[in-house]
């Protein structure tokens, strides 16, 4: 059996995971390497047997107390040899103390679970047609008009860290439109649709009620050429999952999001679509 030389990813090298994941049904988005590399340099691991990727793994580290793991993949033609078990233990031991967490595949689950992480809830990945989908009126705005301040505090509300850099690049990258709702001058939801390599994806989606979820869902996909579109929902907002069978979609993909440890809490209702299931 070869030897497995586990690395960091060049920056530009990432996009070698993101069509991994492609090629196992996770549909990226077209610039989402991109927008992965702001986080951590070091957190996007490659194992090359004889030069050439043989797998992928990261686990980025977003500050001193979380991580999120992700782009765990084996080149198929060299799984179940034990390399799988190399990559997750480099990758594991990168996030040091930190607390981990994952979007992983439900037939997986239990092997996670050997690992110390724990299920918090699924998120349901629905899509349908956009096609007929018309806004609702509302006053609804490009998310750039909006303080990025008042963006990134609203993000940090539903996600276990702060991450402004990254927040800065996913709604700024090429082909990502935003749009937000703002009631009485204070930010009532936002969100941002990107083109993936099946469709457009709606993520995130943050409001503070349903109706301006909706508002902006619907002005999100009417902006843009889409005929197809996928929106993740965390399974235990009711009210996300209501809004995106009202839209017309229907399951289609399921993760589970697990945790290693404690994580800060967080205003779960306020999110009706997940950001990216790779990075949280």
């Amino acid at each position: 059996m070869s030897e497995l030389h586990i690395r960091a990813m060049r920056p530009d090298e990432i996009s070698v995971a993101v069509e991994w994941a492609a090629a196992e049904g996770w549909n990226p988005g077209l610039a989402d390497a991109a927008c992965f590399a702001t986080v951590d340099p070091h957190g996007f691991l490659v194992g090359e047997l004889d030069g050439a990727p043989a797998a992928t793994i990261s686990c980025v580290n977003y500050d001193s107390s979380f991580s999120f793991l992700g782009f765990y993949i084996v080149r198929e033609d060299v799984r179940g040899l034990g390399y799988g078990v190399r990559m997750w233990n480099a990758a594991i031991a990168h996030a040091g103390p930190r607390v981990i967490g994952l979007d992983g595949v439900i037939a997986q689950q239990a092997n996670y679970a050997r690992s110390g992480f724990k299920l918090a809830y699924a998120n349901i990945r629905y899509g349908g047609s956009a096609i007929g989908l018309c806004p609702r009126q509302a006053d609804v705005v490009p998310l750039g008009e909006v303080p990025f301040a008042a963006v990134e505090a609203s993000d940090a509300a539903v996600f276990p860290a702060r991450r402004p850099a990254f927040v800065s690049a996913w709604i700024n990258s090429p082909g990502h439109v935003g749009r937000a709702l703002v009631r009485d001058g204070r930010l009532a939801a936002w969100g941002v649709i990107r083109p993936c390599r099946k469709g457009y994806k709606i993520g995130p989606l943050i409001a503070h009620d349903c109706p301006a979820a909706e508002a902006v869902a619907r002005t999100l996909v009417a902006a843009t050429s889409a005929t197809e579109f996928f929106l993740d929902v965390p399974s235990i907002n009711q009210k996300a999952v209501a809004l995106a069978q009202r839209l017309g979609l229907v399951p289609v993909f399921e993760t589970a999001r697990m945790y290693t440890g404690a994580i800060p809490p967080m205003q779960l209702e306020r999110v009706y679509g997940v950001t990216t299931f790779e990075l949280g």
